[in-house]
């Protein structure tokens, strides 16, 4: 059998006096999928980069095949056949899906054969589930590429341990099935073992065949999947059964409702000079959450970018509470138009500087009193509003002068709401809002899209996540190709009819609504 057993023995480790992982023995079978739950801060992290060699532990030991091992660097780790895919990208952006690939092997001849690597290139990406373009540039892909080239990465390599962080975050619920599928397969065939980092309990139930909880760096639950229960897991994660649910949505908005947000007749170039982007119109009522549903990759990312005035479109018009927009500084101000992007530590913040720098990247130059720029930045009066921002949105450690790159991603995603809900959005752009986060962070990120819908915002919500955008929508919209193919009420949603509409390829896409 190619997979590979794991077996960790008290695994421990410290940063300083603060115990993150504290005497965490589990077992991985060879040729299973077993599920890795637990908090932000629970320890998950801790315990994969003992075994990946990026942090060793400093007490127990690690098993392989029922041998000792000394996993002291990530180079130790590899050569035993220990992979793994984050939950950050590790890809080069200015390179091709082939040349990304090649470079994951490390050493490479002085002069590459490219005819022969193609060939074995095309073979490989022919045996997969999912394909990508193997001259496809990095830099251009969405997340949800980007997330299946760094499993495809893995695979290539032929890792006998792989490590999966949160693998279909941003992934359709068709592709996190065949990404998932493929992986269990690969497993059940006995041709590697996997320990899979998730918060989603439906992935755990069919994909997993066992799973160990860890909450506050200790060992609190370890199963087989078939003799747990949703609940259960949950009060092993948090202490608690139910988590709490997201606030009810009020009353449909009415028809004559104000318009916010506006979009008319779209469209917008992508990376290569392709239309991304083809004659969108689109209106979000004020008080109106309306969701975007996709497979990654079909304009998505260069609409979100548009509406930014991070990408200047090709053609068409934007309005915001019957004004022109367009996108810059001074008119996302004035509108009031606030975004909570992918990926909000790469896209959104500045990871060297201060969470209180960060938080006062919208108005460092403005003074909103006498309603002119000033000159001279006020460092005392941002740590004085840093401190109240980080109090109202719960932003832990509550440290205004620590590096924003150093917190959890749901620290990172809350300092970020902070900035941008301090003083009331008329429209809020939420592009995969909670990728990667806790059960709790989801909760908390989730509830504050919805208060800022109650308070009469018009909130676009981008997301590969259905559940996501089912349980927070009032209205669905499916983009395909870079057009509007499919509307409905989101409580009128069907997976199966979603499905299909985000897999339509190659027709003209009339815009074609529920009944």
């Amino acid at each position: 059998m190619h997979a590979m057993k794991l077996e960790t023995y008290e695994a421990g480790k410290s940063f300083g006096d603060f115990r993150a992982l504290d005497g965490v023995s589990i077992k991985v079978a060879a040729g299973t999928v077993h599920a890795l739950l637990g908090e932000n801060g629970a320890g998950k992290s801790t315990l994969v980069k003992g075994l990946i060699g990026y942090a060793p532990l400093d007490q127990g030991a690690v098993m392989l095949d029922n041998r000792e091992h000394a996993v002291d660097s990530p180079r130790t780790a590899h050569a035993l056949g220990i992979g793994m895919v984050y939950q950050h990208f590790t890809l080069a952006p200015g390179m091709t899906v082939a040349e990304n690939l090649l470079l994951a092997r490390g050493r490479l001849p002085w002069r590459i054969g490219w005819k022969k690597e193609r060939a074995e290139l095309t073979a490989f990406m022919d045996s997969m589930p999912f394909r990508l373009p193997l001259d496809r540039l990095c830099g251009s892909l969405a997340a949800g590429e980007k997330q299946k080239l760094e499993i495809l990465k893995q695979l290539y390599l032929k890792r006998r341990f792989l490590i999966l962080d949160e693998p279909t975050s941003v992934l359709t619920p068709q592709e996190a099935q065949e990404v998932l599928g493929l992986v269990r397969d690969l497993a059940h065939q006995g041709e590697l073992t996997v320990l899979m980092i998730t918060h989603k309990f439906h992935e755990v139930s069919a994909f997993a065949d066992a799973v160990t909880v860890l909450r506050k760096g200790r060992q609190v639950g370890d199963a087989l999947v078939a003799d747990t229960t949703p609940d259960l897991l949950a009060s092993w994660m948090m202490g608690e059964a139910r988590i709490a649910a997201v606030p009810a949505p009020r009353t449909p908005v009415p028809a004559e409702a104000p318009v916010g947000l506006h979009v008319d007749d779209l469209s917008v170039q992508g990376d290569r000079g392709e239309a991304a982007v083809s004659n969108v119109s689109l209106q979000i009522r004020r008080g109106e959450i309306v969701g975007i549903a996709g497979i990654s990759g079909n304009g998505q990312k260069e609409l979100v970018e548009a509406l930014l005035g991070q990408r200047a479109p090709s053609g068409g018009t934007v309005s915001v509470n019957g004004m022109p927009y367009r996108g810059t500084r001074a008119e996302i101000r004035a509108r009031r138009v606030f975004a909570l992007p992918e990926e909000p530590l790469h896209n959104a913040c500045i990871a060297g500087m201060s969470v209180a720098e960060n938080m006062a990247l919208r108005d460092f130059d403005f003074d909103a009193g006498r309603g002119r720029r000033r000159w001279l930045v006020d460092r005392a009066g941002m740590m004085a509003r840093a401190r109240q921002l980080i109090a109202a949105f719960n932003v832990r450690p509550p440290l205004p002068q620590r590096p924003i790159g150093t917190l959890s991603g749901g620290n990172v995603q809350r300092a970020v709401l902070a900035r941008e809900l301090a003083t009331g959005a008329d429209v809020l752009i939420a592009a995969n809002p909670v990728f990667g986060l806790d059960f709790k962070a989801v909760a908390d990120i989730h509830a504050r899209i919805v208060a800022t819908r109650e308070h009469g915002a018009a909130v676009l919500l981008v997301s590969e996540d259905l559940d996501e955008l089912i349980e927070l929508s009032d209205r669905l919209v499916v983009i395909a190709e870079g057009r509007i193919v499919y509307e409905c009420a989101a409580r009128d949603a069907d997976r199966a009819v979603l499905g299909r509409h985000m897999a339509s390829h190659g027709a003209a896409h009339p815009l074609e609504k529920a009944a």
